[in-house]
Protein backbone atom coordinates (compact mmCIF):
# COMPACT_ATOMS: atom_id res chain seq x y z
CA UNK A 1 0.00 0.00 0.00
CA UNK A 2 1.06 3.43 -0.91
CA UNK A 3 1.80 6.29 1.83
CA UNK A 4 -0.53 8.37 0.96
CA UNK A 5 -3.31 5.31 0.62
CA UNK A 6 -2.68 3.97 3.86
CA UNK A 7 -3.02 7.53 5.38
CA UNK A 8 -6.61 7.88 3.43
CA UNK A 9 -7.10 4.50 4.82
CA UNK A 10 -5.90 5.32 8.57
CA UNK A 11 -8.07 8.86 8.73
CA UNK A 12 -11.29 7.10 7.12
CA UNK A 13 -10.36 4.42 9.97
CA UNK A 14 -10.13 7.40 12.72
CA UNK A 15 -13.32 8.81 11.78
CA UNK A 16 -15.04 5.81 11.48
CA UNK A 17 -14.44 5.04 15.39
CA UNK A 18 -15.51 8.23 16.30
CA UNK A 19 -18.99 8.78 14.37
CA UNK A 20 -21.24 5.75 15.11
CA UNK A 21 -23.80 7.13 12.78
CA UNK A 22 -23.62 7.84 9.23
CA UNK A 23 -19.92 6.21 8.80
CA UNK A 24 -20.66 4.83 5.08
CA UNK A 25 -21.55 8.09 3.80
CA UNK A 26 -18.47 9.71 5.49
CA UNK A 27 -16.49 7.15 3.76
CA UNK A 28 -18.18 7.42 -0.03
CA UNK A 29 -17.58 11.35 0.22
CA UNK A 30 -14.15 11.07 1.26
CA UNK A 31 -13.70 8.43 -1.87
CA UNK A 32 -15.21 10.64 -4.15
CA UNK A 33 -12.70 13.28 -3.14
CA UNK A 34 -9.99 10.33 -4.27
CA UNK A 35 -11.46 10.38 -7.52
CA UNK A 36 -10.49 12.27 -10.62
CA UNK A 37 -13.35 15.09 -11.86
CA UNK A 38 -13.07 13.77 -15.66
CA UNK A 39 -11.39 10.66 -17.20
CA UNK A 40 -9.67 10.93 -20.75
CA UNK A 41 -9.55 7.73 -22.50
CA UNK A 42 -7.95 6.85 -25.95
CA UNK A 43 -7.15 3.81 -27.73
CA UNK A 44 -9.08 1.58 -30.33
CA UNK A 45 -11.55 -0.20 -28.86
CA UNK A 46 -14.44 2.10 -28.00
CA UNK A 47 -15.39 -1.15 -25.49
CA UNK A 48 -12.30 -1.10 -23.48
CA UNK A 49 -11.79 2.72 -23.35
CA UNK A 50 -15.27 3.41 -22.20
CA UNK A 51 -14.94 0.08 -19.29
CA UNK A 52 -11.14 2.35 -18.55
CA UNK A 53 -13.01 5.22 -17.97
CA UNK A 54 -15.68 4.05 -16.01
CA UNK A 55 -12.91 2.07 -14.00
CA UNK A 56 -10.59 5.47 -13.63
CA UNK A 57 -13.83 7.25 -11.68
CA UNK A 58 -13.68 4.63 -9.31
CA UNK A 59 -16.24 1.44 -11.32
CA UNK A 60 -19.31 1.29 -12.41
CA UNK A 61 -20.37 -0.35 -8.99
CA UNK A 62 -19.91 3.63 -7.79
CA UNK A 63 -22.88 4.52 -9.89
CA UNK A 64 -25.26 1.15 -10.04
CA UNK A 65 -26.31 -0.48 -7.40
CA UNK A 66 -27.86 -3.82 -7.19
CA UNK A 67 -31.56 -3.63 -7.80
CA UNK A 68 -31.38 -0.28 -9.66
CA UNK A 69 -33.10 0.59 -12.60
CA UNK A 70 -30.95 2.73 -15.20
CA UNK A 71 -32.32 4.85 -17.91
CA UNK A 72 -29.24 4.97 -20.44
CA UNK A 73 -29.91 8.28 -23.11
CA UNK A 74 -27.77 7.74 -25.99
CA UNK A 75 -27.90 10.23 -28.88
CA UNK A 76 -30.10 8.55 -31.23
CA UNK A 77 -31.84 10.62 -33.25
CA UNK A 78 -30.71 10.01 -37.03
CA UNK A 79 -30.93 7.41 -39.84
CA UNK A 80 -27.16 7.22 -40.17
CA UNK A 81 -24.96 4.43 -39.61
CA UNK A 82 -21.73 4.59 -36.66
CA UNK A 83 -19.52 5.70 -39.56
CA UNK A 84 -21.14 9.05 -39.95
CA UNK A 85 -20.68 9.97 -36.00
CA UNK A 86 -24.25 10.92 -36.49
CA UNK A 87 -25.32 9.06 -33.28
CA UNK A 88 -23.60 7.15 -30.36
CA UNK A 89 -21.57 4.46 -30.98
CA UNK A 90 -23.22 1.46 -30.06
CA UNK A 91 -20.38 -0.36 -28.84
CA UNK A 92 -20.13 2.30 -26.50
CA UNK A 93 -23.89 1.62 -25.46
CA UNK A 94 -23.36 -2.05 -24.96
CA UNK A 95 -20.14 -1.73 -22.85
CA UNK A 96 -22.09 0.46 -20.24
CA UNK A 97 -25.11 -1.75 -20.47
CA UNK A 98 -22.71 -4.75 -19.46
CA UNK A 99 -21.10 -3.15 -17.05
CA UNK A 100 -24.55 -1.51 -15.17
CA UNK A 101 -25.90 -5.54 -15.13
CA UNK A 102 -22.18 -6.68 -13.82
CA UNK A 103 -22.46 -3.80 -11.02
CA UNK A 104 -26.28 -6.16 -10.34
CA UNK A 105 -28.48 -3.63 -12.45
CA UNK A 106 -32.21 -5.22 -12.32
CA UNK A 107 -33.32 -3.55 -15.77
CA UNK A 108 -30.96 -1.55 -17.71
CA UNK A 109 -33.12 0.73 -20.46
CA UNK A 110 -32.37 2.37 -23.45
CA UNK A 111 -33.58 5.13 -25.52
CA UNK A 112 -34.18 8.35 -27.36
CA UNK A 113 -36.84 10.42 -29.01
CA UNK A 114 -35.50 10.48 -32.82
CA UNK A 115 -35.54 12.94 -34.94
CA UNK A 116 -35.82 10.75 -37.96
CA UNK A 117 -38.00 7.88 -38.39
CA UNK A 118 -37.08 6.06 -35.06
CA UNK A 119 -37.25 2.44 -36.29
CA UNK A 120 -34.98 3.06 -38.69
CA UNK A 121 -32.27 5.12 -36.01
CA UNK A 122 -32.56 2.36 -33.64
CA UNK A 123 -31.54 -0.20 -36.21
CA UNK A 124 -28.92 1.83 -38.70
CA UNK A 125 -27.20 3.43 -35.72
CA UNK A 126 -26.55 -0.15 -34.73
CA UNK A 127 -27.43 0.63 -31.41
CA UNK A 128 -30.92 -1.37 -31.01
CA UNK A 129 -28.91 -4.57 -31.67
CA UNK A 130 -25.53 -4.05 -29.73
CA UNK A 131 -27.33 -2.67 -26.57
CA UNK A 132 -29.90 -6.09 -26.95
CA UNK A 133 -26.97 -8.69 -27.05
CA UNK A 134 -26.00 -6.68 -23.64
CA UNK A 135 -29.09 -7.26 -21.99
CA UNK A 136 -30.82 -3.85 -22.30
CA UNK A 137 -34.46 -3.26 -23.08
CA UNK A 138 -35.01 -1.26 -26.29
CA UNK A 139 -37.27 1.07 -26.06
CA UNK A 140 -39.64 3.09 -28.37
CA UNK A 141 -40.82 5.94 -26.70
CA UNK A 142 -44.47 6.27 -26.22
CA UNK A 143 -45.79 9.63 -26.66
CA UNK A 144 -48.46 8.96 -23.74
CA UNK A 145 -45.71 8.74 -20.64
CA UNK A 146 -44.37 12.64 -21.31
CA UNK A 147 -45.37 14.02 -18.01
CA UNK A 148 -45.51 17.86 -17.55
CA UNK A 149 -42.65 19.18 -15.33
CA UNK A 150 -42.09 22.49 -13.14
CA UNK A 151 -38.93 23.94 -14.38
CA UNK A 152 -39.35 27.71 -13.19
CA UNK A 153 -36.09 27.81 -15.47
CA UNK A 154 -35.24 31.00 -17.42
CA UNK A 155 -36.65 30.09 -20.37
CA UNK A 156 -38.64 27.02 -19.69
CA UNK A 157 -41.32 27.48 -17.33
CA UNK A 158 -42.50 23.84 -17.83
CA UNK A 159 -42.37 20.84 -20.23
CA UNK A 160 -43.50 17.68 -20.71
CA UNK A 161 -40.32 15.13 -20.21
CA UNK A 162 -39.90 11.08 -20.33
CA UNK A 163 -41.26 10.20 -17.16
CA UNK A 164 -39.53 6.60 -17.31
CA UNK A 165 -36.68 8.46 -17.72
CA UNK A 166 -37.22 10.60 -14.31
CA UNK A 167 -38.47 7.39 -12.74
CA UNK A 168 -35.62 5.65 -12.91
CA UNK A 169 -33.01 4.99 -9.98
CA UNK A 170 -29.76 5.74 -11.81
CA UNK A 171 -29.56 7.89 -15.40
CA UNK A 172 -26.59 7.67 -17.57
CA UNK A 173 -26.02 9.94 -20.28
CA UNK A 174 -24.01 8.62 -23.29
CA UNK A 175 -24.10 11.66 -25.96
CA UNK A 176 -21.92 12.24 -28.98
CA UNK A 177 -19.76 15.00 -29.93
CA UNK A 178 -20.93 16.70 -33.18
CA UNK A 179 -21.14 20.02 -34.62
CA UNK A 180 -24.37 22.12 -34.66
CA UNK A 181 -25.98 24.55 -37.16
CA UNK A 182 -27.72 26.48 -33.56
CA UNK A 183 -25.57 25.72 -30.52
CA UNK A 184 -22.35 25.67 -32.48
CA UNK A 185 -21.63 21.92 -30.62
CA UNK A 186 -24.06 19.12 -29.13
CA UNK A 187 -22.82 16.73 -26.67
CA UNK A 188 -24.16 16.18 -22.90
CA UNK A 189 -26.38 19.03 -21.74
CA UNK A 190 -28.15 19.28 -25.21
CA UNK A 191 -28.85 15.15 -25.70
CA UNK A 192 -31.91 15.85 -23.49
CA UNK A 193 -33.37 17.55 -25.68
CA UNK A 194 -33.99 13.80 -26.89
CA UNK A 195 -36.25 13.33 -23.47
CA UNK A 196 -38.18 16.30 -24.42
CA UNK A 197 -42.48 15.95 -25.47
CA UNK A 198 -44.15 18.04 -27.54
CA UNK A 199 -42.81 20.85 -30.14
CA UNK A 200 -39.18 20.79 -28.94
CA UNK A 201 -38.16 22.58 -31.93
CA UNK A 202 -39.77 26.08 -29.97
CA UNK A 203 -36.76 26.33 -27.74
CA UNK A 204 -34.39 27.05 -30.35
CA UNK A 205 -35.37 30.89 -29.99
CA UNK A 206 -33.51 30.48 -26.45
CA UNK A 207 -31.63 27.75 -26.77
CA UNK A 208 -29.01 27.99 -24.47
CA UNK A 209 -30.89 29.29 -21.55
CA UNK A 210 -33.46 26.59 -22.11
CA UNK A 211 -30.41 23.23 -22.43
CA UNK A 212 -29.56 24.88 -18.94
CA UNK A 213 -32.98 24.76 -17.85
CA UNK A 214 -33.54 21.49 -18.47
CA UNK A 215 -30.40 20.62 -16.30
CA UNK A 216 -32.24 22.08 -13.32
CA UNK A 217 -34.53 18.64 -13.26
CA UNK A 218 -32.39 16.24 -15.24
CA UNK A 219 -29.77 15.06 -12.85
CA UNK A 220 -27.28 12.39 -14.65
CA UNK A 221 -25.77 9.65 -12.23
CA UNK A 222 -22.84 9.46 -14.94
CA UNK A 223 -21.93 11.22 -18.51
CA UNK A 224 -19.95 9.73 -21.25
CA UNK A 225 -19.09 11.47 -23.82
CA UNK A 226 -18.35 9.51 -27.04
CA UNK A 227 -15.77 10.62 -28.95
CA UNK A 228 -14.74 7.96 -31.02
CA UNK A 229 -15.79 9.62 -33.89
CA UNK A 230 -16.67 13.16 -34.20
CA UNK A 231 -18.95 15.19 -36.60
CA UNK A 232 -17.17 18.36 -37.28
CA UNK A 233 -19.16 20.25 -39.69
CA UNK A 234 -22.86 20.06 -41.67
CA UNK A 235 -24.29 18.52 -38.12
CA UNK A 236 -26.68 17.56 -35.84
CA UNK A 237 -26.75 15.09 -39.10
CA UNK A 238 -24.14 15.00 -41.45
CA UNK A 239 -24.03 12.50 -44.26
CA UNK A 240 -20.45 12.61 -45.66
CA UNK A 241 -17.64 10.73 -44.07
CA UNK A 242 -15.60 13.91 -44.89
CA UNK A 243 -17.31 15.71 -42.46
CA UNK A 244 -16.06 13.33 -39.73
CA UNK A 245 -12.67 12.72 -37.77
CA UNK A 246 -11.53 9.78 -35.71
CA UNK A 247 -10.26 10.41 -32.22
CA UNK A 248 -10.77 7.25 -30.49
CA UNK A 249 -11.59 8.96 -27.51
CA UNK A 250 -13.96 8.97 -24.33
CA UNK A 251 -14.70 11.26 -21.79
CA UNK A 252 -15.96 10.47 -18.54
CA UNK A 253 -17.53 12.32 -15.58
CA UNK A 254 -20.08 12.88 -13.27
CA UNK A 255 -20.14 16.79 -13.92
CA UNK A 256 -21.78 17.34 -17.37
CA UNK A 257 -21.03 20.78 -17.63
CA UNK A 258 -16.85 19.59 -17.13
CA UNK A 259 -17.78 17.12 -19.33
CA UNK A 260 -19.41 19.51 -22.59
CA UNK A 261 -16.34 22.00 -21.42
CA UNK A 262 -13.85 19.70 -22.35
CA UNK A 263 -15.81 18.12 -24.92
CA UNK A 264 -15.42 21.64 -26.46
CA UNK A 265 -11.72 21.18 -26.48
CA UNK A 266 -11.74 18.33 -29.02
CA UNK A 267 -13.14 21.12 -31.88
CA UNK A 268 -10.75 23.77 -30.92
CA UNK A 269 -12.78 25.64 -28.65
CA UNK A 270 -13.21 26.21 -24.95
CA UNK A 271 -16.59 25.58 -22.70
CA UNK A 272 -16.47 29.67 -22.76
CA UNK A 273 -17.32 29.73 -26.35
CA UNK A 274 -20.67 28.04 -25.75
CA UNK A 275 -23.54 29.79 -24.19
CA UNK A 276 -24.90 26.77 -22.49
CA UNK A 277 -22.07 26.23 -20.72
CA UNK A 278 -21.03 29.48 -19.91
CA UNK A 279 -24.55 29.70 -18.38
CA UNK A 280 -24.88 27.03 -16.56
CA UNK A 281 -21.02 27.21 -15.02
CA UNK A 282 -22.64 31.16 -13.79
CA UNK A 283 -25.79 29.32 -12.51
CA UNK A 284 -23.69 27.20 -10.30
CA UNK A 285 -24.78 23.75 -12.28
CA UNK A 286 -21.68 22.50 -12.42
CA UNK A 287 -18.34 23.81 -13.59
CA UNK A 288 -16.76 25.06 -16.76
CA UNK A 289 -12.67 25.96 -16.11
CA UNK A 290 -11.08 23.02 -16.71
CA UNK A 291 -7.46 24.61 -15.08
CA UNK A 292 -9.36 23.70 -11.64
CA UNK A 293 -10.38 19.97 -12.29
CA UNK A 294 -8.37 17.05 -11.79
CA UNK A 295 -8.19 15.00 -15.20
CA UNK A 296 -6.98 12.26 -15.47
CA UNK A 297 -5.56 10.88 -19.22
CA UNK A 298 -5.29 7.02 -19.79
CA UNK A 299 -4.25 5.18 -23.18
CA UNK A 300 -5.43 1.75 -23.65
Amino acid sequence: MKRRDFLKAAAISSAALSIPAGISKLISAVEAASYPDLVVSTGSSPAKITRAAVNALGGMQRFISKGNTVAIKPNIGWDRTPEYAANTNPEVVAEVVRMCYESGAKKVMVFDRPVNDPRRCYVQSGISDAAKSAGAEIVFVDERKFRDVKINGEAIKSWPLYEPLLAADKIINIPIAKHHGLSRLTMAMKNWMGVMGGRRSHIHQRLDESLVDLCLVIKPTLTILDAVRILVANGPQGGSLDDVKKLDTIVAGVDQVAVDAYGATLFGMKGNDLGYVRMAAQRGLGKMDLQKLNIKKITV
